[in-house]
């Protein structure tokens, strides 16, 4: 991935003005983006875009100092492509190659670096965002547009878009070795997860990078990751072998390692599990699968076209099967409250298997922060540690059912135990509730200041509403 520049980048954002002047003054403001992670439908309007193509680049990598500047809509692939090359890597990379960086920071984005990393917005040292005022502000932790930058996270749009980040990278090695640690139950391996974030360590050997999967109640894995340069030999899951697939053994620890980079994209060959939904884990499917197209981008447009023509609910219903309710989400709640959330939903919701990532915000806070509850619309509280549960399927219908049951069930649930969820799928919370655990005052507040002529949509219109 060729390094930009300044110039390259200002040219994308004469691009990017010249195309908000073309919008009406009374027109909404939306990206003219082709692509998109959201698994939430919006509304269709015939309202020209942002023009976000020139805003799509690595503009600079200082690596004494350890800090990319990067638009707003490179993509974590490209990102990740310009970095390896100096031994660094962002200091938390999201699971498919396709998210960009603006996206991880205005929505949220998560990985196995997460126990001790944090999330990608907490690596953000600057950043510009084209606010609904139709103005360029730089946001930092301590400067006049502070209350932007602690506020964008979790704001999906609703109150501007970056078009420019400045990050922190951290330091990798050419491989990363991974152990796979079997639990035949799930406090066991909470139990587990918990001492490895304290101590960061499992066993006597350092542990980088931490995550599991759920197949059960009686068979679940922990991920042990370590960064290293040691020779030896490597595992691929880009062709016919099925990464999660690799886990799966019948007790103790077995080991595997990949280069960074294919370790960094392990998840995204196969969209997790997804990819068994088209097929592609048949082997006599996969032999004659194109290798460049076992990535979640091309997955995307399957699901597109699924959307578009009801493929899966047609042939659902040849075989007599009600149509299925899409249950994609990613929820959190504290680690002593997860195996309660777990046994509830292995109980309630048929969907296996499930992804584990456990996060903790960044020590020390970045100056500015509010101690208590530095990111507002994204209500996780210092030094405790969370789990983030991700299961990507759907259920069956059940005749004359409400609107999203499975999910609301689960919006309940995580309620009850004290967890939010992220909102790039579908949302079904009434306003006062969404309010509460969203940062309604504090969005309201920013909103005015910086968007007052609502030209952007609001967070729970974009999220509850789909509009």
């Amino acid at each position: 991935m060729p390094i930009a520049g300044e110039a390259a980048y200002r040219e994308g954002l004469d691009r990017l003005l010249a195309s908000l002047d073309a919008i009406p003054t009374d027109g909404r403001i939306r990206l003219a983006k082709k692509t998109s992670n959201l698994f939430r439908a919006r509304a269709a309007t015939d309202t020209p875009g942002l023009d976000v193509s020139g805003l799509a680049a690595v503009i600079a990598i200082d690596p004494d100092a350890r800090t990319a500047d990067v638009g707003g809509m490179c993509t974590y692939e490209d990102l990740v492509a310009a970095t390896l090359p100096f031994g660094l890597a962002p200091t938390v990379v999201p699971q498919l190659k396709t998210i960009t960086l603006g996206g991880a920071v205005t929505g949220m984005g998560i990985e196995s670096s997460s126990f001790r990393a944090g999330l990608p917005h907490e690596a953000v040292r600057s950043m510009d965002i084209l606010t609904g005022g139709g103005q360029i502000v730089t946001a930092t932790p301590d400067g006049p547009h502070s209350d932007l930058y602690f506020g964008f996270p979790n704001s999906y749009g609703s109150l501007g878009y970056a078009t420019r980040l400045t990050i922190d990278l951290e330091p990798v090695g050419r491989s990363v070795e991974m152990r796979h640690v079997r639990f035949h139950a799930l406090d066991e391996l909470l139990a587990a997860m918990r001492e490895i974030v304290d101590s960061r360590a499992y066993l006597g050997e350092t542990v980088d990078y931490l995550d599991g999967v759920v197949f059960s109640r009686t068979e679940s894995y922990l991920t042990l990751g370590r960064k290293s340069d040691e020779q030896g030999p490597l595992s691929d899951y880009t062709g016919m072998h099925v990464y999660y697939r690799s886990l799966q053994h019948a007790d103790g620890v077995t080991r595997d390692r990949l280069t960074t980079h294919d370790y960094l994209w392990r998840w995204d060959t196969d969209w997790f599990w997804c990819s068994r939904a088209f097929g592609a884990q048949n082997p006599r499917v996969r032999r004659w699968w194109p290798k460049h197209l076992l990535r979640s981008s091309f997955y995307w447009k399957l699901v597109a076209l699924d959307r578009r023509f009801d493929i899966g609910d047609r042939l659902a219903a040849r075989k007599g099967e009600p149509p299925g309710e899409r249950v994609v989400q990613d929820i959190e709640v504290r680690i002593d409250r997860t195996v309660e959330f777990l046994d509830w939903f292995l109980t309630e919701i048929p969907i296996e298997p499930l992804w584990l990532c456990p996060l903790r915000l960044r020590e020390p806070l970045a100056s500015g922060a509010d101690p208590a509850r530095p990111w507002p619309l994204y209500p996780l509280e210092p030094h405790e540690t969370y789990v983030n549960v991700g299961f990507w399927s759907a259920v069956p219908e059940q005749p004359g059912q409400i609107e999203g049951r499975a999910n609301r069930l689960i919006e309940a649930k995580v309620s009850e135990l004290g967890g939010h969820k992220s909102l790039y799928s579908e949302a079904f919370y009434p306003r006062a509730e969404f309010d509460a655990l969203y940062g309604g005052t504090v969005s309201a507040e920013l909103k005015s200041r910086y968007d007052p002529t609502g030209r952007l949509l609001g967070l729970y219109d974009k999220t509850v509403r789909r509009q």
